[in-house]
Formats: C-alpha cells, structure tokens, sequence
C-alpha cells in the first residue's frame, strides 16, 4: 500500500472487488497515525488512543469476515514502535485493537483469502460484540 492508505479500507476495497467472503491478513510498514483500541469486558466498551507521527508498524494481525447482510467486519491486532519527544526521548510502542491507521511511506500487507468456505459474523449479546461463525 502507499502513501495515505487507510489499510482496513484498503482491505475492503479488495475484499469486495474480488469477491472474497473472508480472509486473513498481516503485515509491517511506516504508518503516520493510529487508531488502537482496547475492549474492556466490565463496560462492554473500548478504550480509544490515537498515535500520531512516524509509527512504525511492527506487527498486524488479522481477520476479515462479512456478516448475515454481507457487511465487512475487521479483526485486528496491531503493534506500533515510536520514537518519544526530547533530546533524551526513547522509543516506545503501543499495541491493541486496530481501528484505523494510514500509510506514512510504504506498508506490506499479505491478504489470504479463505479457501472452500468461508467465515461469518455472529452477534453476541453477552459481549456486544460479534465472533466468528463458520460457515
């Protein structure tokens, strides 16, 4: 992907082009912001933070699947590194759900279509989120 690409959006995009019900995905590259979430069970809520800057992406785990409707739904797990601010700033990282990031430079993202069938999307109640199922 190149410079200015929102990755899940991008992942769509190809999803839906191709006609591909669910797939997987990885991948690493210079990113120029973030959006990473952490779920918290007690509330059935997330925990937002918003990285800005030269992000580099470590790390992308993840999943693509489509719902009763044939909506898109993404699953993902990235890890970020970063350098802090100052003269004696170190490198730090942040890592969690991600909602949304967009390309710095260049980012590798290997997509892996299911192959003879394909994963759903069910709703949990419980939760209030959705999981896998098969198909």
């Amino acid at each position: 992907m190149d410079r200015d690409d929102e990755i899940i959006n991008c992942l769509f995009q190809v999803c839906e082009k191709e006609n591909i019900p669910s797939a997987i995905f990885s991948g690493i590259g210079g990113c120029k912001d973030a959006e990473l979430q952490l779920f918290i069970p007690e509330t059935g809520g997330f925990e937002t933070e918003v990285l800005e800057g030269t992000l580099e992406l470590v790390s992308l785990n993840g999943n693509i699947v489509r719902d009763d409707e044939g909506k898109l739904f993404h699953h993902a797990h990235a890890l970020f590194s970063f350098r802090g601010e100052g003269l004696d700033a170190k490198h730090g990282m942040a890592a969690g759900h991600l909602k949304s990031t967009t390309v710095l430079y260049t980012a590798e993202i290997e997509l892996r279509p299911t192959i003879d069938g394909a994963i759903g999307r069910q709703f949990d109640p419980e939760t209030g989120t959705g999981f896998w199922k098969f198909l």
